[in-house]
């Protein structure tokens, strides 16, 4: 039985409903290895539902509890290597050495999303004109969406 990748939706794994799976072939033989579940326009909805929702509580977080959190996914993304390596390969047939270097640089990532609270402290320039200060500061502003490229996926 080939498996199926559904969706991770507010904390749990969600049962694709729109019926409909995209192929995941191995490159070496071409062979179907796993079905990923295309999400409905209800299941898109509820994903970013649930974004916004936990956004609440992560936007209200401090950037010492943010930067905690990056670091323990780094070392697990460290201690998974090997078995991230493996999914790689099997999943674009790159060789191993080559998918422990994607994982490397996803570490590397990782590694500057971790040391990031110095970036956001914002700024304050003075007297940029007469009696004008400029002052900058970041904050998270919630849910958004990337389309990412399939060949690089660490």
């Amino acid at each position: 039985m080939t498996k199926i990748v559904n969706h991770w939706i507010g904390g749990k794994t969600v049962e694709g409903a729109s019926g409909t799976h995209g192929p995941v072939t191995n490159p070496a033989t071409g062979e179907v290895t796993t079905k990923v579940a295309f999400a409905s326009v209800d299941e898109v909805d509820a994903a970013v539902a649930a974004a916004k929702e936990a956004f609440a509580t992560w936007g209200q977080s401090s950037l010492a509890q943010r930067t905690s959190i990056l670091f323990k996914f780094r070392a697990l993304l460290d201690a998974h290597r090997d078995e991230i390596a493996e999914l790689i390969t099997a999943e674009h047939g790159k060789v191993h050495s080559d998918a422990l270097g994607e994982v490397a640089r996803g570490l590397e990532i990782v590694d500057l999303a971790c040391g990031i609270n110095v970036q956001l402290k914002g700024e304050l320039s003075t007297q940029v004109a007469s009696r004008v200060d400029v002052s900058s500061l970041r904050q998270p502003l919630g849910v958004v969406a990337g389309i990412t490229p399939f060949n690089f996926p660490a």
